[in-house]
């Protein structure tokens, strides 16, 4: 079937000697595509630097539905990133953040609010300038996509549990949030982009909080990992 497609690039991977295959977020879900000889051409229609991590796309493309490799025909950049590519705590920030979609996301079907959301967030990440809180908000945020946003019923309770996604009045005996954790992933919650900068925040309590959330998707996503691009991103937000 030929389709004509948004698509947010996931991953890139070398398959032989001049062939890769990309992982893609399009309008139809996940798809993963083999682009043959992409290594070796030189000018033709389809070039490596299209398929960057993150890179928002509009392509032809014939989807099989066959659950093998689909291809891509024709392709252009729906949105040419500005700042992301002089930046390289964005380019931290893009990295990390495709490698955790690439493991959380395993749908093949349908979600337009999902890949609005992601379009909408990374060109927000493109154009401004204070961004060390981006990745808290959206991984927050992209819960509610992934089917375990926190459930804010009982916010005022003095526990989160990570495993039960709620909170509650005693110390969960899984792992939970408490004290001054549970007061900054509650500032988290609800929070948009655009207010990230209003947030005080350290480099500690931002990594703690980091760590905390990755350890929420993991207990929520079967076979979820965590990005080893997490210690570069910790690293170059670190304060000096």
């Amino acid at each position: 079937m030929l389709v004509n497609t948004k698509a947010i690039v996931l991953s890139a991977i070398k398959y032989g000697e001049s062939d890769l295959i990309i992982k893609c977020y399009t309008e139809d879900g996940i798809r993963s595509y083999m682009i043959k000889r992409i290594l070796k051409s030189r000018n033709g229609k389809l070039n490596i630097a299209y398929f960057q991590p993150l890179n928002q796309l509009q392509f032809t493309a014939k989807h099989n539905n066959k659950g093998t490799l689909n291809s891509i025909l024709e392709v252009h950049v729906a949105y040419v990133y500005t700042s992301i590519p002089k930046d390289l705590k964005k380019q931290a920030i893009v990295m990390f953040l495709a490698e955790t979609l690439n493991s959380a996301i395993k749908e093949e079907t349908k979600n337009e609010d999902l890949l609005n959301f992601l379009s909408t967030a990374l060109q927000w990440l493109d154009t401004h300038d204070r961004t060390a809180n981006f990745h808290l908000i959206f991984l927050l945020k992209l819960t509610r996509h992934l089917g375990f946003y926190p459930e804010t019923q009982n916010i005022h309770k003095p526990c989160f549990s990570l495993e039960e996604g709620i909170f509650k009045d005693l110390p969960a005996k899984n792992e939970c949030l408490t004290g001054e954790n549970l007061t900054l992933f509650k500032s988290l919650i609800g929070t948009n982009f655009d207010v990230t900068d209003e947030l005080n925040i350290n480099s500690n309590s931002r990594h703690v909080m980091l760590d905390m959330i990755l350890s929420y998707y993991s207990l929520h996503l079967p076979g979820f990992k965590k990005p080893r691009s997490l210690a570069i991103l910790k690293e170059l937000f670190r304060e000096k």
